[in-house]
């Protein structure tokens, strides 16, 4: 809000706009702007599940083949979105994997009201009810695929939620992830991430 207002009276000299005009016009800015215009701090992410640098527990490892997790999504919180925040997207993706990584988890249209997904939130229905779309994910199943390395060296599992300047990404359920993450890079104002790990 601050970068705005400083906008303004820049362009405009204070021989043709004074000071309580320029105040006046960052008032309204911030009306237009809505409920998102300011930010009190930096754009963060936080869990009550997973902890920035910390293991990923067996309730939120995938559920197939020889891997026997809960394969429950991670409960997600965040706050300070950026100025223009109209919707939210979050991926979760391996670099460690070979070749390209992989991608477990892509949620967009997360509508800009929603600053928290519960535990579960792939499964239990919560993301359909708000209107969000998961892609497919590198298990070739549609929504959150937890973590399921070989056994070795723990792989790094990177998480991060993104703000959106647009509602709409023209994504459909069940769309390769990767597409996801294309469109999302698109329109991202801002984003905030952890990382935990998890080995077998």
């Amino acid at each position: 809000m601050r970068s705005r207002c400083l906008v303004v009276s820049l362009a405009c000299p204070r021989s043709r706009m004074p000071s309580f005009m320029v105040a006046t016009l960052c008032v309204a800015l911030a009306v237009v702007n809505g409920p998102h215009a300011l930010a009190e701090g930096p754009f963060a992410l936080t869990s009550t599940t997973f902890r920035d640098g910390g293991t990923v527990d067996a309730a939120q490892a995938f559920d197939q083949d020889d891997c026997k997790g809960g394969n429950h999504s991670p409960q997600l919180s965040w706050h300070d979105a950026p100025a223009g925040t109209r919707s939210y997207a979050i991926t979760i993706f391996d670099p460690d994997a070979p070749g390209p990584g992989w991608w477990h988890w892509a949620v967009a249209q997360i509508p800009a009201t929603v600053t928290r997904l519960p535990e579960n939130a792939s499964a239990s229905g919560f993301l359909k009810k708000i209107g969000a779309v998961e892609a497919r994910n590198d298990f070739e199943v549609d929504g959150y695929g937890g973590p399921c390395p070989p056994p070795g060296k723990p792989h790094r599992y990177v998480v991060t939620v993104y703000a959106l300047n647009t509602t709409d990404l023209r994504l459909a359920q069940g769309r390769p992830a990767l597409m996801f993450d294309h469109e999302i890079s698109t329109a991202t104002l801002g984003s905030a991430h952890m990382v935990v790990t998890y080995g077998r």
